[in-house]
């Protein structure tokens, strides 16, 4: 650890691999979709937002309804946008009618260009202090603040460089791999590798880059309680 860090841990967030995990626990707890290819990141200050978030038919970045996505608070020459949404929360949502749209312009509610598409955001999550409120209301109320009730999404295990036959892996954060977004269908009936049982395997074939790992790349005991639940989640 650095500086009370885990290293591997920063380099989830850099690499894609946290907001992935991240997406798909908001997928599998409220019945959102990803994208067929995964995040795309496009950058954006919090004004940006609802513009972007519109159908690719409408001008936007999404392919489907219902779909999640990150906002990135870099350009891509990695210089920071000013009034980003980095440390924030935010969703897109469809006014649905002439009425709700309407009361959107009298709240002056952050819309995109055509008015119809609000965007409700808070540009600091306070992990450290919100926490608190979901321990206390599973500790007291028994109350969970969200749970996964669906498979919509998964996180695989894609190559980060060219990897060779008889290397180890290091897991999320690490060297050899990162977590990619992906609809379950896909990863499930593709054989995709989770990325949560990506590390201390030994790969069986060389895999190139930019490629999903899968189940018979690496050399992975299945008598695991992880693999066993894994395994037993993919065949419901």
């Amino acid at each position: 650890k650095l500086g009370g860090l885990n290293p591997k841990m920063f380099n989830s967030f850099l690499d894609g691999s946290k907001p992935a995990i991240e997406s798909t626990a908001v997928c599998n707890a409220s019945d959102l979709r990803p994208a067929a290819g995964g995040l795309v990141f496009p950058s954006g200050s919090v004004e940006d937002i609802p513009n972007l978030m519109r159908l690719k038919s409408e001008g936007g970045m999404l392919s489907h309804d219902g779909q999640v996505e990150v906002i990135s608070s870099l350009r891509p020459d990695g210089t920071e946008i000013p009034y980003h949404i980095r440390q924030g929360v935010w969703v897109v949502f469809d006014s649905g009618s002439e009425y709700v749209k309407r009361c959107f312009g009298e709240y002056h509610t952050l819309t995109d260009s055509s008015g119809r598409y609000g965007c409700m955001y808070k540009r600091w999550h306070l992990i450290g202090l919100e926490v608190g409120i979901s321990v206390a209301s599973i500790g007291i109320r028994n109350e969970s603040t969200g749970c996964a009730t669906y498979f919509n999404a998964d996180v695989v295990a894609e190559a980060k460089r060219n990897l060779k036959a008889g290397e180890i892996l290091d897991g999320e954060g690490g060297f050899c791999v990162w977590g990619k977004l992906c609809p379950a269908k896909k990863s499930v009936s593709s054989s995709y590798l989770p990325i949560g049982l990506a590390a201390n395997v030994k790969l069986k074939r060389d895999v190139p880059i930019n490629t999903p790992l899968k189940w018979n790349d690496v050399d992975i005991e299945k008598s695991t309680r992880e693999v066993v639940l894994r395994l037993k989640m993919e065949k419901i």
